[in-house]
């Protein structure tokens, strides 16, 4: 009989489970990602909006301070979200550890169980081969007690045909 394990279908789930976490995981980082590059984009802008902020007329200045500092405060926005999201990754993939986990529990008990059953098949074997063993001694030891019993009964045959004779001889002829 094949090994089943009675926990398989628990086992599928908290893999399903862990797969769907890896993927809200990557979504999480993929968001981290989005967010870095918009306040790299944002940082780059400031950046060379400083640079063109020289080369344009004086009367300028004042609508290039405000729109830097428009992307000051969308900078300071983007940080936030960041953040927030840093954390949520953080988050997520302590809930992938527990699911991870949950699995490597299941794994090892499944592990554990068909341990056991191969050793209860081991001991079933055992038992069977030492009944063919026993059987086996027992025909053996009756076929000897068979040939033992012709045996004797061939020596009293014999004896009981010499005790004949010897009847014989003394009646007819001794």
């Amino acid at each position: 009989m094949a090994f089943a394990y009675r926990l398989q279908k628990v086992i599928n789930h908290r893999e399903q489970k862990r797969e769907e976490q890896r993927e809200v995981v990557k979504k999480a980082e993929a968001e981290v990602k989005r967010i870095q590059t918009e306040i790299d984009d944002t940082k780059n802008q400031i950046s060379e909006l400083r640079k063109k902020m020289y080369t344009y007329h004086h009367t300028m200045m004042e609508s290039f301070d405000i729109f830097i500092k428009h992307l000051r405060e969308e900078l300071d926005r983007l940080e936030n979200q960041k953040m927030i999201a840093t954390q949520r990754v953080i988050e997520e993939k302590e809930k992938l550890a527990e699911c991870e986990k949950a699995v490597k529990v299941l794994e090892k008990h499944k592990e554990k169980c068909h341990e056991i059953y191969l050793e209860e098949e081991k001991q079933a074997e055992m038992r069977a081969l030492d009944e063919v063993a026993g059987l086996k001694h027992f025909a053996k030891m009756r076929l000897k007690q068979q040939e033992d019993m012709d045996d004797e009964a061939k020596e009293e045959a014999e004896k009981l045909l010499e005790y004949i004779e010897g009847l014989e001889l003394n009646e007819f002829g001794h």
